[in-house]
């Protein structure tokens, strides 16, 4: 079980994949995209520790975070993480907690799983969008999760008021940058394989996140939203990405200043959360539609459709 928590471990895999990529990127300097597989990789791998020193200071000058605000919005959707995490202990527990820490090797698989089909666009720069602007949007709605707030009560979790609690616990919970990442992989997935593959994904680390007690439901909600404007970034749609980063602030100045309201009319809050998978959903048939290969690859594949032809 030692061996097993070692191998999971954030900090293991990810040097482990850094190791790996600088091997690989040596194997053919020619090639300029590898360079940027180790530097996302970089950037991912001292994220944590730059994101822990930031959130730990703005804990230490802010302790007041906003789980028993968001476990009573879950409570107003209807939706509880709670019930979903109890399902899922047992023989789910730890293919749910190996899911929620395969980010980051899944970002480097579909780092080259878009390389080599030539999609659109540069997963890459999605992911420096969500790691620039994920931190800023933690600490204007501070939240940790569930295991955090509630310790050893989180899968039963007492009635508690809408209202901030002082909590040492770095703030990661809104929106989900986990759920954000997944959805990121569904925009960029070539052919129906990966589709399917990135949906499937997708589902499991919404259900690891909730399962793990590091989100609520609400939180998965706004990192839809968060996951295209991303995407967009990634894709250069830059007017878009500040569209659905909009969304994604609207959520969190609303959550924050305007909690009761919310808590008082759930079918205001239910309204507002269909709406934004809506959107999410939509942008992803949209994007489906659009070719995923690049000009120059489609051009390539007429040219030898012709040849065959003659």
């Amino acid at each position: 079980m030692r061996l097993l928590s070692l191998l999971l471990n954030p900090g293991v895999i990810g040097v482990l994949a850094l190791f790996l990529s600088v091997i690989w990127m040596l194997r053919d300097e020619k090639d300029k995209t590898r360079p940027l597989l180790v530097f996302a990789l970089i950037l991912n791998l001292f994220f944590g520790f730059l994101l822990t020193v930031f959130m730990s200071r703005e804990g230490g000058l802010l302790p007041w975070k906003y789980d028993h605000v968001l476990f009573a919005l879950d409570r107003a959707l209807g939706v509880t993480a709670a019930p979903i995490a109890r399902s899922l202990q047992g023989v789910f527990r730890v293919p749910m907690i190996v899911i929620y820490q395969l980010m980051v090797p899944m970002m480097i698989v579909w780092f080259l799983v878009t390389e080599y089909s030539h999609v659109r666009g540069s997963v890459v720069l999605a992911y420096v969008g969500e790691l620039v602007v994920g931190p800023i949007l933690y600490a204007v709605l501070p939240g940790c999760g569930p295991i955090y707030a509630f310790g050893a009560q989180w899968l039963n979790p007492p009635q508690v008021q809408a209202d901030t609690i002082r909590l040492a616990a770095m703030p990661n919970a809104f929106p989900s940058l986990h759920l954000g990442t997944a959805f990121v992989f569904v925009f960029f997935a070539p052919g129906r394989f990966w589709r399917a593959v990135s949906l499937a994904f997708l589902c499991g680390t919404g259900l690891a996140t909730l399962s793990t007690g590091e989100h609520y439901v609400i939180d998965l909600v706004a990192g839809l939203a968060f996951g295209c404007f991303a995407a967009c970034v990634g894709y250069s749609r830059f007017r878009a990405a500040l569209l659905y980063l909009a969304v994604v602030v609207c959520w969190s100045l609303t959550v924050r200043f305007e909690y009761p309201f919310l808590v008082a009319h759930p079918g205001l809050l239910r309204l507002m959360a269909v709406l934004t998978v809506g959107m999410a959903a939509h942008a992803v048939f949209k994007q489906w539609r659009t070719p995923a290969l690049c000009k120059t690859d489609q051009n390539e594949q007429e040219n030898q459709a012709g040849a065959v032809a003659e």
